[in-house]
C-alpha cells in the first residue's frame, strides 16, 4: 500500500515537472554571427552604421503553438541590438570602411533593421512529430550622395521534433537563423557599392 502511494506520488510529480518545462515562457540571449565574406569597396570612409529593431514586440511565438503567455518565446532588443550593431560594424570594417555611429552631413549611412522574427508551430503531417517554424527578416538600408538602396532577406527554417525544444536548442536555431540571415545581408555587392561611390 505503502509502495503504491509512493509510485503515485512520484508519477504525480514527473507529470508535473514535464508540464511546467513545457508551459514555462523562455527568454532567450541570441548572438548571431556573419561568417560569410563581404565584397571588399571600401578605402577607409567612414560611414555611418546604426542596428535597429522594428518588430512590433518582443515576443516571437509560444512552444504550444497556440497564445499561452506561460509558452511565450521572448527576445529582448535592449540585448539582442547590441549584437546586431557588433555585427553590422564588423561587417561594414571588413568591407574596407571605417565605421562610426556619428552621423553627419553627407556622410554614407548604413541602417540594419530587425524587420521580423517569428516563431511559429507548423504542421509536420507525421504521428508524433511536431515542427517549429522560424522566421527572421532583416532589412538593410544604405544611404549615400542623395541615393538610397534598400535590401530585404529573409531566412526560414523548418525544424521537426518529437519532444518541444528548451531554451539552449531554441537559441541554437534562432542564432543560425539570424546568422544566415546576416550572411545574406552583407553578401550583397549593391549595399558596398553604393556606400563607397
Amino acid at each position: 500500500m505503502r509502495r503504491r502511494h509512493f509510485l503515485h506520488l512520484t508519477g504525480a510529480l514527473l507529470t508535473s515537472i514535464l508540464l511546467a518545462g513545457c508551459a514555462s515562457p523562455q527568454y532567450l540571449q541570441l548572438s548571431p554571427e556573419r561568417s560569410a565574406s563581404v565584397p571588399q569597396t571600401g578605402a577607409g570612409q567612414q560611414v555611418t552604421v546604426i542596428a535597429t529593431d522594428a518588430r512590433e514586440s518582443e515576443v516571437i511565438g509560444t512552444r504550444a503553438g497556440g497564445s499561452m503567455s506561460t509558452s511565450q518565446i521572448t527576445v529582448s532588443s535592449h540585448e539582442l541590438i547590441p549584437q546586431l550593431q557588433a555585427e553590422a560594424e564588423r561587417a561594414v570594417r571588413d568591407m574596407g570602411f571605417n565605421p562610426t555611429r556619428e552621423a553627419a552631413q553627407g556622410r554614407p549611412s548604413i541602417t540594419l533593421e530587425l524587420a521580423n522574427l517569428n516563431y511559429a508551430k507548423g504542421d509536420s503531417g507525421q504521428p508524433l512529430i511536431d515542427e517549429a517554424r522560424l522566421e527572421g527578416v532583416f532589412r538593410a538600408i544604405a544611404q549615400n550622395k542623395g541615393t538610397t538602396y534598400t535590401g530585404t532577406y529573409t531566412s526560414r527554417r523548418t525544424q521537426g521534433y518529437a519532444i518541444k525544444p528548451g531554451e539552449d536548442a531554441n537559441t541554437r536555431m534562432l542564432n543560425d537563423l539570424l546568422s544566415d540571415g546576416l550572411n545574406r545581408a552583407f553578401s550583397d555587392p549593391e549595399l558596398g557599392r553604393l556606400l563607397a561611390r
